[in-house]
């Protein structure tokens, strides 16, 4: 198992309640367990998102935490971000870059070895693939599987990240089989159980 390394890739709720959202970020962040934190909100204009992204983006720095926004790469580029990520309708690889010059770009392939290999080729800087276990954060329609990991791992050095309901339980299967990071989201902010910090030090 991996010791005092931040596998954690975490991405935000869908609906972020400001003043309680940023102190929990902040005490979450703080745990020093998180290499990056993904800004998705579908339903924000641009304003709305660099104005929220700013002050994530204070928080991330304290903490020295990479930040990634969702889908658009002008939003990342107003914010100050250090990335940008794509699903397989947000635009392509080539256009990002003339945005984010000299920034991370990730991919979503879902579980497809075509689209890993489509990725890579365009340059991406991560890829996502999952989801691996059933999640209420979004609809799943892609299944992963650890052989696909394997796969993946077999044809690309770039970091791979998995996704897809992913909890204190079952979370060491994918990092004995060498993810190079976890993405989180439900488990951490929408826990029954466990508040934020006490969620994400489950994961250890």
């Amino acid at each position: 198992m991996k010791k005092n390394k931040k596998f954690i890739y975490l991405i935000s709720p869908p609906i972020i309640k400001k003043n309680i959202f940023f102190k929990d970020l902040n005490l979450v962040l703080k745990t020093k367990k998180i290499s990056h934190f993904q800004l998705r909100l579908k339903k924000k204009n641009l304003n709305e998102l660099v104005s929220i992204g700013k002050k994530i983006r204070k928080i991330c720095r304290n903490n020295n935490v990479k930040l990634i926004i969702n889908d658009q790469p002008l939003a990342a580029k107003k914010i100050g971000a250090d990335g940008c990520h794509l699903g397989q309708n947000d635009g392509s690889i080539k256009n990002a870059r003339k945005i984010l010059i000299n920034k991370t770009i990730g991919v979503t392939c879902h579980n497809s070895i075509k689209l890993i290999k489509k990725a890579l080729k365009e340059g991406a800087d991560y890829i996502a693939i999952g989801a691996f276990y059933s999640t209420k954060t979004k609809k799943t329609k892609y299944k992963a599987s650890v052989n696909l990991l394997l796969k993946a791992k077999k044809i690309t050095k770039k970091p791979i990240v998995v996704i897809g309901g992913i909890n204190s339980i079952n979370y060491k299967k994918l990092l004995l089989n060498k993810a190079n990071f976890l993405a989180i989201s439900g488990y951490v902010w929408k826990n029954k159980k466990l508040n934020p910090v006490e969620a994400i030090r489950k994961i250890k």
